[in-house]
């Protein structure tokens, strides 16, 4: 028999015929269809990526990358090349004994990356004259997900989840249907509705997002949507298990060793594991690392996320610039953080002389947002906002950009004015001062000291590193910030910054309205448990980056989410450290008990 006639033989044989005069049940209506996860990836690139290969061999040297053969120059040790159209670029340097390249991949802005990115990429001799590497760009992609379900009432609302960049937070939906036909209606903003249709065909959702494309989303169920759940539904309950030591430089113990009680750590990662994915505002949480005694002893990761995936810094980059401008600072003798800034940045004096005011600025007063600039992130009418800056195409040197902004008052005081432009202006004094253009300063004394291989700098329209944020690291690379200032500048055993930065970073410089102090790039809190009070100092990024440090408990902890524009709700993330993880200390020092009175 042929297999097609056996199948209908099967068939038939275990077909139940409805009874005569029945009638076959109704197929469900598209709004009775529509309720649960529909799921869409979609990557948009960059193409150029993989093997590279650099040959000097002939009089002109050529770079052969993603099917491109395009001319390398070479002036002196420099090698630099760039593909047409703007599609990426190399700039590296020849060793002296010529067995590497030691250099940058610069991959163009994407579709969701609005800016061009830096990644470390060595290049290593295959033969005489023959170098061949790996270029592995900073991936733009975006992961979106629908939540649709049926109220009581019949209706049905939901909402977007965007893991990369929170899009869906201020589109809580109502979704009209008719026919095959789908609005998707903002219950926020009159006027705002994402149009789609469903396709009988293929059983999916097609949506169109302006500005952005059109995207097709897919019936998905609790293993086929994994940035969308915390982690797989149903899975066992949390077991702690200690992390793996790699080739990071991370030393790695239990929690047991470093005194730490396995209840409450386990009870916080239970806890977010079971963070419900029907609300928009739920804690999405990508990253757990604690650190305690200068060993890793916590590493859980959520959505999808894992231990070679780096993640947007955002704000908590900031703090990457105060570091760096320590060590620059620590090579040129008579330069301080008092040194004004106009004497630091030769060739930007006009800029300086229109203001005597502005001729007393400091890099000090840059570091610790006391500028005067007319620089508010919070107002979005600020000539030096963010927004603003970036959006504006007259000027692609943001450094300049910052030293021309007018002067709103005198510099100093205690009063903290969030100012991205004015941390980033500090790029230019460490580049000035170290001779170095910023990635390859962050690469050499920074990066490269601590074991940090795996990186994407942001860059300014100019092609120079940003330092008002945005660097994307590896969780267990961004921890070791706080490691290092907790251990007084060092990282295993090398000293990366002085002492006497690490002091003075640390210190109490000014004050935000939101009652929490400042020191160098450093946001500085106090927690309470119990009775007793604890400082720390953290790094602080949109969304809910942070690299906190509880120098009395000789403790680190990173979280890495994606709660992006939900100040309200990231903001509250740190809140967890007294909540679970200063409780689980258990040689805390005890709570004196008050004097009896005499």
């Amino acid at each position: 028999m042929r297999p097609f006639s056996l199948v209908c033989a099967v068939l038939a044989s275990v077909a139940v015929p409805f009874p005569v005069g029945a009638q076959a049940p109704s197929a469900p209506s598209l709004s009775e269809q529509l309720p649960g996860v529909w799921g869409n990836e979609t990557h948009f690139g960059p193409k150029v990526r993989g093997a590279l290969t650099v040959d000097g061999r002939q009089g002109e040297w050529r770079a052969q990358v993603s099917g491109f053969d395009v001319t390398a120059k070479r002036a002196g040790a420099d090698v630099t090349f760039a593909l047409p159209e703007n599609q990426g670029a190399f700039r590296g340097r020849l060793s002296a004994d010529e067995k590497s390249i030691e250099g940058f991949w610069i991959q163009p802005p994407g579709m969701t990356l609005s800016a061009s990115y830096a990644t470390p990429l060595r290049l290593r001799a295959s033969s005489p004259r023959v170098w061949e590497g790996v270029v592995a760009p900073l991936d733009d992609t975006s992961s979106m997900y629908l939540r649709i379900q049926r109220e009581p009432d019949g209706s049905l609302t939901g909402f977007i989840r965007n893991p990369e960049f929170n899009f869906g937070l201020r589109r809580p939906f109502k979704l009209e249907v008719q026919g095959n036909d789908l609005t998707f209606v903002n219950t926020r903003r009159k006027n705002d509705a994402l149009r789609g249709v469903f396709d009988e065909e293929t059983g999916n959702i097609s949506l169109r997002i302006q500005g952005i494309g059109q995207f097709e989303f897919s019936r998905r169920d609790e293993h086929t949507a994994p940035r969308f759940h915390p982690r797989t539904p149903g899975a066992s309950t949390y077991v702690y298990r200690p992390p793996v030591t790699g080739d990071d430089g991370w030393k790695t113990a239990t929690l047991q060793s470093v005194k730490l009680d396995p209840k409450p750590i386990a009870a916080l990662v239970q806890s977010l594991t079971d963070a419900t994915a029907t609300d928009v505002h739920a804690p999405y949480i990508h990253a757990l690392l604690i650190a305690r005694h200068g060993k890793l002893v916590v590493e859980e990761y959520f959505h999808g996320h894992g231990k070679a995936q780096v993640h947007d810094m955002r704000s908590a980059g900031k703090t990457l610039a105060s570091v760096l401008l320590g060590i620059a600072l620590e090579q040129k003798k008579g330069v301080t953080v008092q040194t004004p800034v106009s004497r630091l940045l030769p060739g930007h004096e006009p800029l300086f002389q229109e203001d005597p005011r502005k001729q007393r600025l400091t890099p000090e007063h840059l570091v610790t947002m006391t500028s005067g600039l007319s620089c508010d992130d919070d107002d979005g009418d600020s000539p030096g906002n963010e927004d603003v800056m970036q959006s504006q195409r007259a000027e692609r040197d943001w450094h300049r950009y910052a030293a021309a902004l007018p002067m709103a008052r005198e510099p100093g005081g205690t009063k903290a004015v969030y100012c991205s432009a004015g941390i980033n202006l500090l790029g230019a004094v460490i580049s000035q001062q170290s001779g170095m253009r910023l990635p390859e300063f962050f690469e050499q004394r920074f990066a490269r000291p601590l074991d940090i291989r795996d990186y994407h700098m942001n860059l300014m329209p100019n092609g120079e590193g940003y330092l008002g944020g945005g660097i994307y690291l590896r969780p267990r690379d961004a921890l070791k910030l706080g490691q290092v200032f907790l251990s007084g500048g060092r990282w295993n055993q090398r000293q990366v910054v002085s002492p006497r930065w690490v002091e003075a970073s640390t210190q109490r410089h000014a004050e935000f309205a939101s009652d929490h102090g400042y020191g160098y790039a450093w946001h500085l809190h106090d927690m309470k448990v119990g009775e007793r009070t604890y400082r720390e100092y953290a790094a602080e990024g949109n969304g809910g980056q942070f690299v906190i440090v509880v120098p009395e408990l000789d403790l680190t902890v990173m979280i890495a989410a994606a709660n992006y524009g939900d100040f309200a709700r990231w903001y509250r993330f740190q809140d967890l450290v007294p909540q679970y993880i200063i409780p689980a200390v258990l040689d805390a020092p005890a709570v004196k008990p008050p004097r009896a009175r005499e």
